[in-house]
Order: C-alpha cells, then sequence, then structure tokens
C-alpha cells in the first residue's frame, strides 16, 4: 500500500557529512552518531545502515528500545552507547548484548554491578559527571558512593568512558556556563585518576561543541544534527564560518520530503478556502490538494504561511492545514496536473525549502520539526 508521502535519504550527502566531520576532528578522536529521535527523523533502521556503509562504527542512542532497533539492523561489528534510558530490567539483556550504557546514579550503577555479577559478564559503563546541566549525572558529593561501588565490584565492571553534557553549547549566550562546565569536568577527572579511576575515553562535545569549543573534542565526540546536514543554530555556523577563508557550507542535507497532487480545486474570486475563513480567494484561483496535513508532521501553524514546490515553483499554503490535507496556490503554475510532485521539504530543480524556513514559520527548532516526522512515513535511499 503506498503512503501519502516519502522522505528520500542520499547516501552520497551522509558520506559527505561524515567525511568532513572526521576530517575536522583528526585520527585521534573517534566519531559517534547520535542516532536518537528516529534518527533526527531520519529513521534508525535505513540511517544506520547507510552509515556503517559511509564508515560509522560507533553509535549513540537515548534508550534501550533504539539500540534494540539499531541491533535488528547492523550488519558490521560496531559499538552501540546508551546515553539515557534503560530500565534496571533491561539490564541484564544489555549486558549479554555487549552493550555500553551511561551511569548516572546509584541505583543504576548498583543494579548494574548486581546484574553483572550475576550474569558472569562484565558491564560496560561510561560514568556521566554533573558539571552543571542540573539534569542527569553524579553529582560530585555522590561521587564518594559511585566510587566505592566501582571498588567493591570492580571485577564486574568495564569503566569504558566518563562523560558530561553541556547546557547549551550552541549559543553564545551559555559560553561562561559551558567554559565552566569544562573545566569543572577536567577537575574531577583528575580527581577520579587520583583515586585510581581511569577509562579509555573522556567525552563530552555535542555537534555544538565539536565546532565552537574544540578543546572538548577529547578522544570521543557525539555528533547528531551535523552528520544529517543541519547546523545547530546560526551561531554555530558563524562561528565555524568566521574561521574559513572560504565561505561555502560543508554540509550536505540528507533528506527531501515528497508528495504528490491528489487533485485540482477551482475557487471563484470571493469564496472561502478550507476550514474557517482565514483564507478568502482574492481572484479566480487554482488548488491543488496535497494528501498531507498535521497528522503526518507539517505543522497546522503553517496554515497561510508555508510554503511546497511544484514544477520547480514555490506554491503558497493556503487556507487551514488539516488533519490529512493542505492546499496550494498554483494558479501562475502552468500545467499543474493530478500526480506531480510536491516537495514538502528538500529540493527541486534550483529552489529548495529548508528546514530553517520551515522550522521559523512554524516556531519550532530544526530539531523538533525533524523528530517530529511520523515514523510510518517510508524513507527511501538514494544515490
Amino acid at each position: 500500500m503506498f503512503q501519502s508521502s516519502y522522505i528520500e535519504i542520499s547516501k552520497s550527502a551522509l558520506q559527505h557529512n561524515i567525511n568532513f566531520l572526521k576530517q575536522e576532528i583528526g585520527p585521534d578522536v573517534q566519531l559517534s552518531s547520535v542516532i536518537k529521535g528516529n534518527a533526527y527523523g531520519h529513521g534508525i533502521e535505513p540511517f544506520a545502515t547507510l552509515a556503517q556503509q559511509c564508515g560509522v562504527n560507533h553509535f549513540s542512542v537515548f534508550s534501550a528500545d533504539e539500540a534494540q532497533r539499531l541491533l535488528h539492523v547492523i550488519n558490521q561489528p560496531a559499538t552501540v552507547l546508551i546515553m539515557g534510558y534503560l530500565d534496571n530490567a533491561e539490564l541484564e539483556w544489555a549486558i549479554r548484548q555487549e552493550l555500553e550504557f551511561f551511569v548516572f546514579e546509584q541505583d543504576r550503577l548498583l543494579a548494574a554491578a548486581k546484574t553483572a555479577k550475576a550474569s558472569g559478564k562484565k558491564a560496560i559503563v561510561h560514568l556521566e559527571l554533573e558539571t552543571g546541566m542540573n539534569r542527569t549525572g553524579f553529582e560530585e558529593n555522590a561521587l564518594e558512593e559511585a566510587k566505592a561501588i566501582l571498588q567493591e565490584y570492580e571485577e564486574h565492571f568495564i569503566l569504558k568512558g566518563i562523560c558530561t553534557h553541556f547546557a547549551g553549547a550552541e549559543s553564545m549566550q551559555n559560553h561562561e556556563r559551558v567554559t565552566r562546565q569544562l573545566q569543572l569536568f577536567r577537575e574531577q577527572v583528575t580527581k577520579l585518576k587520583a583515586d585510581g579511576f581511569t577509562a579509555a575515553q573522556l567525552h563530552t562535545a555535542s555537534s555544538a561543541a565539536t565546532i565552537s569549543y574544540p578543546q572538548s573534542r577529547m578522544n570521543l565526540v557525539r555528533v547528531g544534527i551535523m552528520q544529517y546536514g543541519f547546523w545547530p543554530s546560526p551561531e554555530t555556523y558563524s562561528y565555524y564560518m568566521s574561521q574559513r577563508e572560504q565561505k561555502h557550507d560543508p554540509l550536505h542535507r540528507l533528506i527531501n520530503w515528497k508528495s504528490h497532487v491528489m487533485s485540482l480545486k477551482h475557487v471563484a474570486k470571493g469564496d472561502y478556502v478550507g476550514y474557517g475563513t482565514s483564507f478568502q480567494a482574492s481572484r479566480d484561483m487554482v488548488l491543488a490538494i496535497v494528501p498531507v496535513g498535521y497528522s503526518w508532521g507539517y505543522s497546522r501553524s503553517l496554515s497561510n504561511h508555508g510554503h511546497v514546490l511544484i514544477k520547480g515553483q514555490r506554491a503558497a499554503v493556503s487556507g487551514i492545514v488539516s488533519m490529512n490535507t493542505l492546499t496550494v496556490d498554483v494558479t501562475d503554475i502552468p500545467s499543474v496536473a493530478k500526480g506531480d510532485e510536491v516537495v514538502l521539504l528538500g529540493k527541486q530543480g534550483d529552489q529548495s525549502i529548508t528546514v530553517a524556513s520551515f522550522a521559523e514559520l512554524s516556531t519550532q527548532l530544526n530539531y523538533e520539526l525533524l523528530t517530529r516526522l511520523p515514523m510510518n512515513i517510508p524513507r527511501l535511499v538514494v544515490a
């Protein structure tokens, strides 16, 4: 059965971005591909498969269910790191699968220790430190308890990493806070080392920190949004450009979201279009009906504001975006016919609808817009 829209994922664009990121961080820093949020809307299954083909062998997910989806599709050896939700009841599964996971509070750490001891396999853990994000991570005064557990169950643990997460590296408004976090992290790592606790990997950097705070890269970076071809923020992009003589965007977008014209409607001057009275035809018009609405991730706030591409031209959303359809003005686009391709996000000819412009009009972050694209939209791999 065909869906009313589909998403194309470009393999060549991903390879380009991975090459750029690896060149940027250098050979001594490992790249972890962050695929939480359904790979930022790109689809964990198709994206992970492509990423492995592009040379990625380390993935970071948020939860056990994302890790399970990933394990079903990867066909080459890879490290899988769970950064967030992992129920204590899932620890035995994670340990037996040799998954790596964050520990950021005493309950999980102790449960992991006991589970590892009972299973006869070591738990591979990354000790997350609280440095100022105030979300997850061992606070300095709780590290004594963590160290005691790690020491008591030493033979049942591999302390693979020590890490933290910055509170907004994509904005210079947070510069003082981020630099303080980095300082605290280094101080705590030094104290842990003095007490005999060392890890093969130290990691703090997200996409934004990787670019704006090179000193935060250490020996592993957790890159999400940039591998998909998007900058964490205009500030991050501006900072990168200020460091380069050649002023061109080095990232390529992977995603193109497409649908088709479902029907055409002739509307007389003065008639209202769609629900309510928000749009009144100022002339005789031809409208194209597109079978995508807010239930498919096309925000209702784009009513009378958004645009799509048809025959290489921009067509304005006219009227309220409904649950399953939107209407666009094609009066000035000649020869539009039922079945014609409609680009909701991405390129058509020399025109494009960017996620940034889409997000600004819908008052969403690009992260939010991408991750809200429903999982049941087919993702198709293209060259």
